[in-house]
Order: structure tokens, then C-alpha cells, then sequence
């Protein structure tokens, strides 16, 4: 009997792909895990989590490795949910759709819209999967909606022993409130089911603006529009505002591939590039994009996720933080969002064809002023932040630590970027006798 459990480790391990180099978008984190695993049935998960128990390894989950960070990374076991992708149902009395979490948004996106309807809100970008958006709470805009995981009615999570637990606002509160913004740290989501609503256009309409007039009707544009964003060039004191609004209007976008393209992507990318061998000439560069682009007012109207999603070009340094502002509060442990409504400020440094280019000194500063102002880092981007410090900005955390305590006791789930993080290196958790509802 035991020669056959043996048996059956080898064959699980054989399973895994070894010397995988994972990579994010960006290109400027990896890691190459002992195994990586590409399952295709909840089964195959519970049998890798059985092994990895065993073994004594750690295990993380990766979905389009959008993240600027190493939030993902391990030198243990990697998961990829890529061949779990089905939709499992849709009931269109109450607008639900269940999906398996390896989806991507973009996938989510275009099945939603062949059948009228879609999610209320989006973030720039939709190449993630859909536990990967909530697991790291990727956001929209408009103070009247939330980060997407508030769009979420209920998931399925398996925890560290194979358990599969359906949670829910009704049930397994707690854990369903910490699995919504939860880090890869609670256990592997295997499914989600979306609340919609029937399908609807946005009309967008961007205009140019001194940085301190935005400023000065900064609350009249948020309260006035349906979501709102800017965007601010350094050199210019400009900034473009992008007013977004639902409408009936017929569909009117007429891309260019001339100038989204062969000049705003190719062309741009070779002058930064080229910029880049004399630093002082970017001023010069911003002011070009600027004129070529952005100093005349535009307005398109399109399906929702066409507005929403927005072009991140190229490869890019990226670091985002949340300060008191235009996003709906929300009450998920460990949401940026937590209690009051939430800012995002996204800082972006070009790597034209991937060259290394100084920004550490840049990204101090930033993340210093931030937290000058009370400000979170974005979970999924990178930063210098260890448990210390978000104990002070999460009052949930303790909350958090108990319920990943609870479901994985063994810390089988934590990489080095959750024990820098939530747990600390070496940190002892102080978990109360009272049981987690996970019934």
C-alpha cells in the first residue's frame, strides 16, 4: 500500500514541467519555480496540493502574470489555472455568470457581450485572470463603483488540505471576505460567479487641461461623470481628462492604425529609446506626444469594456498607491479601498525595447509621499513595504492572518513576497480557539 502512494507521488510529479522560467508582462520580475503545473480538473489541484503537503513545498498560483511585481513568483510548485477557463453557467433572471477562475477578463468580456450583458465596472486592463483581478483587487473608476471583486456574489476555494468551500456574504463570511482581496494567501479560487448587468455603451470624452485648472475642478469632474481618470505628462503641466458616461448613442470609435500604432506605439517606442542616450531631450519627447495626441479635445462612444480597457503600450516600471478619494469603499480585509473611498495614482517608466532605465530614486520619493498621506500600495505592483507597515494601514490584517492561519496552518500558500508582506518572516500568528466559519 505504501509503495503504492509512492507510486502515486511520481506520477503527480511527473505532471509538473521542470527549469519553467515565469516571467510577468513587463519583463522585470522571474522566478523559475522547482515545478510547474497545468492542471485541468479540481482533482489534479487536491493531488498537487497532497504532494506538495507532503513535501513540504510552497505553492502559488499564477494567472496572465500582469502583475509589476513578484507577487507570484516561488521556487516551489506554480500553478497555472490557463486550462480552467470554462463557463459553468449563467442565470439570466438575476444577470449571474459562473466561471472557472483560470478565465481571463478579456474572455469574460466577450462572452458577456455576445449574450447582452456585462460587469459595471472595469479596470485598463482585461489580459488578467479573473481570480487574479480580484485576488490582487484590480480596480476601475467612479465614486459610485467598486474595485471588481465587489462584483463577485460567491466563489469556490480549495484550501491547503483539498477542501473545497463554497463562500458567500451568507456563507463563510469571513473567508469570503478575506479570499475577495486575497493574495494567493487563502487558498486557490477554482471558481467565481459575477453579478452583471445587461450590456451597456459608454461614451468618453477627453479633453486637454492646465494641471492646476484639473485641480481646481477636480470634485465637480469626479461627482459629474459616471468614472473619471486623468492623465498627467510630465514637462507640459498638462493633463488629459477622460469623462466617461453610459448613453444610448450609437457606436462611434474609429481607431488608426497609422497613429495608434505605426506612430503612437512603433515611433514612440524608438524615440523614447533614443531619448533615453540624452536624458534632458524627454522633455522634448513629452511635448511631442503631448501635441500629437493629446491637445485637442476627442470623444468616442463604444461597448464598455472597449471604453474601459486602455492601451499600456510597451514594457514598463510601474508602482501605484490608493490614497482617500474617487473609488467606492468597500468592506474587504484587505481592499485598499477598506472603509473609504479610494484614489488609485499610477506612476509609469517606460523600458523602450526593454532597456533598464533608472527609476529607484523616482519610486522613493513617491512612495515616501504616499505615505506621508496615508497611502497603500497597489497588491499587485511592486514596493518596499514589509508587514510592519500594512499593519498600520489594514486594520483587518490580524482578521486576514487568522483566517490563512485557520485554512493553512503549514503556510504552504506563502511565498517570500506574503511572509515580507502579511506574515513576516518568521512571525508567530496568534489565532484565537473561536472556529472560523468555513462550514
Amino acid at each position: 500500500m505504501e509503495q503504492d502512494r509512492e507510486t502515486g507521488v511520481e506520477e503527480i510529479l511527473s505532471n509538473g514541467q521542470r527549469g519553467y522560467l515565469f516571467t510577468n508582462w513587463a519583463k522585470t520580475f522571474s522566478c523559475t519555480p522547482e515545478l510547474f503545473f497545468v492542471p485541468e480538473s479540481i482533482e489534479d489541484i487536491r493531488q498537487i496540493l497532497r504532494v506538495a503537503t507532503k513535501l513540504c513545498k510552497t505553492v502559488r498560483v499564477v494567472g496572465g502574470g500582469h502583475s509589476p511585481s513578484d507577487i507570484a513568483c516561488t521556487d516551489g510548485y506554480m500553478i497555472s489555472l490557463k486550462n480552467m477557463k470554462a463557463v459553468l453557467e449563467i442565470d439570466y433572471d438575476k444577470k449571474q455568470v459562473t466561471v472557472e477562475a483560470g478565465l481571463m477578463v478579456s474572455e469574460l468580456n466577450e462572452f458577456l457581450a455576445d449574450y447582452g450583458l456585462a460587469l459595471p465596472s472595469l479596470s485598463s486592463v482585461s489580459e488578467i485572470s479573473c481570480a487574479g483581478a480580484i485576488g490582487t483587487c484590480t480596480h476601475g473608476s467612479g465614486k459610485n463603483f467598486g474595485i471588481l471583486a465587489m462584483s463577485v456574489v460567491s466563489l469556490e476555494l480549495m484550501t491547503a488540505s483539498g477542501k473545497v468551500l463554497y463562500c458567500s456574504r451568507e456563507k463563510n463570511k469571513e473567508i469570503f471576505l478575506a479570499a475577495l482581496c486575497g493574495l494567493g494567501a487563502v487558498g486557490i479560487i477554482l471558481s467565481l460567479t459575477w453579478q452583471c448587468e445587461e450590456a451597456f455603451k459608454l461614451q468618453e470624452t477627453s479633453k486637454p487641461l492646465m494641471l492646476e485648472e484639473m485641480l481646481e475642478n477636480l470634485e465637480t469632474s469626479i461627482s459629474s461623470s459616471d468614472h473619471f481618470k486623468f492623465h498627467w505628462y510630465p514637462h507640459t503641466g498638462y493633463v488629459k481628462c477622460y469623462e466617461v458616461n453610459r448613453t444610448a448613442k450609437p457606436i462611434d470609435d474609429n481607431p488608426s492604425w497609422f497613429w495608434d500604432y505605426a506612430v503612437g506605439y512603433y515611433s514612440y517606442e524608438l524615440v523614447l529609446w533614443l531619448s533615453s542616450f540624452v536624458p534632458p531631450s524627454i522633455r522634448y519627447v513629452n511635448w511631442g506626444l503631448f501635441k500629437l495626441f493629446h491637445c485637442k479635445p476627442h470623444s468616442r462612444v463604444n461597448q464598455s469594456h472597449k471604453v474601459f480597457n486602455f492601451n499600456c503600450l510597451f514594457k514598463q516600471y510601474v508602482t501605484e498607491w490608493a490614497i482617500p478619494q474617487f473609488v467606492k469603499r468597500d468592506d474587504i480585509y484587505m481592499s485598499p479601498c477598506y472603509e473609504q473611498d479610494t484614489c488609485f495614482i499610477n506612476v509609469i517608466s517606460y523600458r523602450p525595447y526593454e532597456k533598464s532605465l533608472p527609476h529607484e530614486n523616482y519610486w522613493e520619493y513617491y512612495e515616501n509621499l504616499m505615505l506621508s498621506v496615508g497611502g497603500k500600495p497597489h497588491w499587485a505592483k511592486a514596493h518596499k513595504l514589509t508587514s510592519s507597515d500594512f499593519e498600520k494601514l489594514y486594520p483587518k490584517i490580524h482578521k486576514f492572518r487568522e483566517v490563512c492561519q485557520k485554512l493553512d496552518p503549514q503556510g504552504m500558500f506563502r511565498n517570500d513576497y506574503l511572509k515580507k508582506a502579511i506574515f513576516g518572516p518568521a512571525q508567530k500568528l496568534e489565532v484565537d480557539n473561536k472556529k472560523t466559519n468555513d462550514e
